[in-house]
């Protein structure tokens, strides 16, 4: 079985490379999809086929049950219906890729517990479990944005998981249900943040200051946050966090006051996305760097048009399609992106071939 995993991630490593030949990438963009037309999962656990088996390789350890075995790695995403295609294919794509699948606990925030279903019936063996997550504890916090998917409670879920996760479980990886990982995610795992809280991926070339506005930087006290520091942009749908140094800095409560600033300023909002400013506000120039590969973020286009994308020059870990054009939106539409087509092997969606 082993052997037929890894000739699967020398194919997903081919299809990368095919990819970046500059004759694929000169296809034209594709029409905007915006999130408020994904197809929307109807209720049920048979509308996703059985994953299978993915079996550890001989040298990985058996470990033991439950969340609080300390060689587990852990990995928290979220799963809501409008997303559920996306996420259920991210949980593929972690175990296809992983030398040790049996190892890998997911944790799955939900606003729709019946959910549970439909992940036992795709990922037989699969080590998880569900948490129910209360929107209201975040509802009157949120702003309005450029895009009403990331006004979405469960969009905020992830400044909770120090919270709402077992205290046993100390370091989680947190993934976005846009995206595909290519490689070993014990691998980013492994991770060594430092005396950070937080690593991923930084763009110090973005220009950073359009993340917030005018309002924003024009006041001294504000714009003061980010004295003594170097702030840089980094996506937050791929981190590792260490949650024992979360809960003791109590850096929930830290965003939910930069939430309660946006909300009570006078004068104008201080920032127009929706859950990433507050972040940057707390970890920008805090932030343990991890290597680009592990975020080919992107590739869903901008928040409005949702068009076709490139990949950054440099080797692939994980495929992110942030932005508003889903892969698989594209695809049931007949106009993808030449590189949704690296998604499509790895959803489960529909019935068994």
């Amino acid at each position: 079985m082993l052997w037929i995993m890894n000739l699967s991630g020398l194919l997903s490593a081919a299809m990368v490379t095919v990819v970046l030949s500059p004759s694929l990438q000169s296809f034209p963009p594709a029409e905007a999809i915006r999130s408020s037309h994904l197809r929307r999962i109807p209720t049920g656990a048979t509308t996703f086929r059985q994953a299978q088996a993915f079996p550890n390789a001989d040298q990985c350890g058996t470990g033991g049950p439950g969340a609080c075995d300390p060689s587990l790695v852990h990995i928290a995403i979220t799963l809501d219906r409008d997303y559920l295609r996306g996420s259920v294919a991210a949980v593929h794509s972690v175990l296809q890729h992983s030398l040790c699948p049996e190892s890998v606990f997911f944790h799955f925030l939900v606003l729709e517990t019946d959910l549970e279903a439909v992940v036992r019936s795709a990922f037989r063996s699969l080590r998880f479990k569900v948490y129910s997550f209360d929107p209201d504890r975040v509802r009157g916090l949120i702003s309005s944005s450029v895009r009403q998917a990331l006004e979405q409670p469960l969009n905020y879920a992830r400044n909770y998981l120090a919270d709402i996760l077992e205290p046993c479980v100390r370091r989680v990886i947190y993934l976005d249900s846009d995206l595909v990982v290519v490689d070993d995610v014990a691998k980013l795992w492994r991770t060594n943040l430092g005396s950070r809280t937080v690593g991923a991926p930084e763009y110090c070339r973005a220009n950073f200051t359009k993340y917030f506005t005018e309002r924003f930087w024009s006041d001294r006290r504000l714009a003061g946050t980010f004295a003594g520091r170097r702030p840089c942009y980094f996506n937050t749908g791929v981190m590792v966090v260490d949650l024992d140094r979360w809960r003791r800095f109590g850096f929930t409560r830290r965003i939910e006051r930069w939430m309660e600033v946006q909300k009570a300023a006078e004068g104008g909002r201080i920032y127009e996305l929706g859950s990433l400013p507050p972040f940057l506000l707390v970890f920008a120039g805090h932030v343990a760097p991890i290597d680009h590969r592990w975020n080919q973020h992107g590739l869903g286009g901008d928040n409005v048009r949702g068009s076709c994308r490139d990949l950054h020059p440099g080797p692939v870990s994980l495929l992110h399609w942030s932005g508003s054009g889903k892969p698989w939106a594209r695809l049931d539409s007949d106009r993808p992106c030449p590189l949704d087509h690296l998604w499509a092997p790895y959803d489960l969606y529909g019935p068994s071939l």
